[in-house]
Parts: structure tokens; sequence; C-alpha cells
């Protein structure tokens, strides 16, 4: 009986090691999340007229703090009591080798839904916008 015993906590002992040694928690990867920054704008280019319920393309030119910045999103803004847009880049966590950035462009889309001016603000810096003035018809 006793040696019955012995044997089953022997197994059981085994069996627990076994288990506890095949796990894997230091194989994975921590997950690379990127560090989110505003990037200043430095043109926007574009038709200067539009009609109503025409989508509009403009090329904003940003730049960003090093060459490993990525575009990611563009949102919304307030300075002061004035509301604009902001593109956000995006750096890896990891260091960045490559040493000077160059100004970046993306696509921003516009559609306006009556006619009249608009005004497209994007910041271009701590205290300011960059605008551009659209005559829709």
């Amino acid at each position: 009986m006793k040696s019955f015993k012995l044997k089953s906590v022997l197994v059981v002992l085994f069996l627990s090691i076994s288990f506890v040694s095949c796990n894997n928690d230091e194989d994975e990867k921590p997950a690379d999340n990127p560090v989110l920054k505003a990037a200043l704008v430095t043109g926007i280019s574009g038709p200067a007229t539009g009609k109503v319920n025409d989508e509009l393309s403009y090329e904003v030119t940003y730049v960003v703090d090093n060459a490993c910045g990525e575009f990611d999103k563009i949102s919304e803004v307030k300075i002061g009591a004035v509301n604009g847009l902001q593109v956000i880049a995006k750096y890896p966590t990891g260091v960045c080798t490559q040493q000077v950035p160059e100004p970046k462009k993306t696509v921003y889309k516009f559609k306006a839904s009556a006619k009249g001016t608009v005004d497209i603000k994007f910041k271009k810096s701590e205290t300011e916008f960059l605008t551009k003035s659209i005559v829709i018809d």
C-alpha cells in the first residue's frame, strides 16, 4: 500500500513538473506599441475651389521628429478657441538608426455640404495653424 501511494505521488509530481517546464511565457515577444505624437504641418496644396458634395483631395506636408516616424492619422485639435486639424505620427519604440528626417506627405480628403468659403486649418506650431481657404460653389 505504501509503495502504491509513493508511486502515485511520484507520478503526480512528475506530471506537475512536466506541465510547468513546458510553459513558453518567455518565448512570447512583448507587444510593440508605437509612440504617437503630433507632427507639424509645413504645407497644404490642392484646389482653391470646389462644388457642394464633391470630394476634394489636399496634399499635406509635415515633418517628423526622426526618420523612423510614419503617418498614423489626422485628428482634431484646438489652439485657444480655434478648432483645426493635426497630423499624428507614430514612432517605433526601439532605437531609430536613420539620421535625417525628410518632410513626409499624406492626403486629406474633404467634402463640403454647403456653399461658401471654408478654411481648412492644420497645426503648424504649438500656437498657430496653417490655413487653406476653399471657395465652394
